[in-house]
């Protein structure tokens, strides 16, 4: 009988798989660098392909919430509470009036909740963050 010899994949094709995999490199790519077919990297290498991912997403959510969880990172906390508590910036067309044109703008943007339809909650809290003003630069001449 002539042909390919069946693929017996080895320790260090799995941990190659399994690297590239969890830094979503797309599988036809990595059936390449393994010299494959994408189906035969999809039949040998499925354990690695789906675990991959899990890992580096929590290896990524872990780093998130030491950010998070820092005193004074407040980018990282509203992108927190923006994608994982479903908190949003108004639109301007939800926003209140705008002041008098002799008021100065309000220094602060507010976030709110989005209504999870599934718990009823009708009463969406309201946080007020700081916005940050740009600083004036003088230039001396």
């Amino acid at each position: 009988m002539t042909g390919r010899p069946p693929f017996a994949p080895t320790d260090e094709q799995r941990r190659l798989v399994r690297a590239m995999a969890g830094y979503g490199v797309p599988h036809e790519d990595i059936a390449r660098v393994v010299r494959c077919s994408a189906p035969t990297l999809r039949r040998y290498f499925r354990d690695e392909l789906d675990v991959a991912a899990i890992e580096a997403n929590a290896r990524v959510a872990q780093t998130l919430f030491q950010q998070v969880s820092t005193p004074g990172n407040i980018a990282a906390t509203i992108f927190w509470l923006k994608v994982r508590a479903g908190w949003r910036e108004k639109r301007p067309d939800e926003a209140a009036p705008p002041p008098a044109a002799t008021a100065p703008p309000e220094p602060f943007v507010i976030v709110r909740r989005i209504v999870d339809a599934r718990s009823g909650d009708d009463q969406a809290p309201l946080m007020v963050l700081p916005r940050l003003r740009p600083q004036k630069v003088e230039r001396s001449e």
